[in-house]
């Protein structure tokens, strides 16, 4: 049994589909305990519990797929699809 999930995301002009991973849903899960921010100046590198997470292209294909959202600095949040996707609402 495969641990990737795949999430449909209606663009504009197709839908496309994301892989979701098991390791993005523990990112997704850190973010909503609060866990993680956004390293400054590294694109969108995420900080988890204060170590760099080891997948540095997290954060931004997370944010690419409208899972997270966040300034440049700071904790990121959930968007509403990514708490979706993360209760499995």
């Amino acid at each position: 049994m495969s641990s990737t999930a795949t999430l449909e995301r209606p663009t504009a002009t197709t839908a496309s589909a994301i892989a979701v991973t098991g390791r993005d849903r523990a990112v997704l899960a850190a973010i909503a305990a609060g866990r993680v921010a956004v390293a400054p100046g590294a694109g969108f590198a995420l900080v988890v519990d204060g170590c760099c997470c080891a997948d540095q292209f997290a954060g931004a294909r997370l944010r690419a797929a409208g899972l997270i959202r966040g300034a440049s600095c700071g904790s990121p949040d959930l968007t509403p699809a990514g708490r979706a996707l993360l209760t499995g609402v």
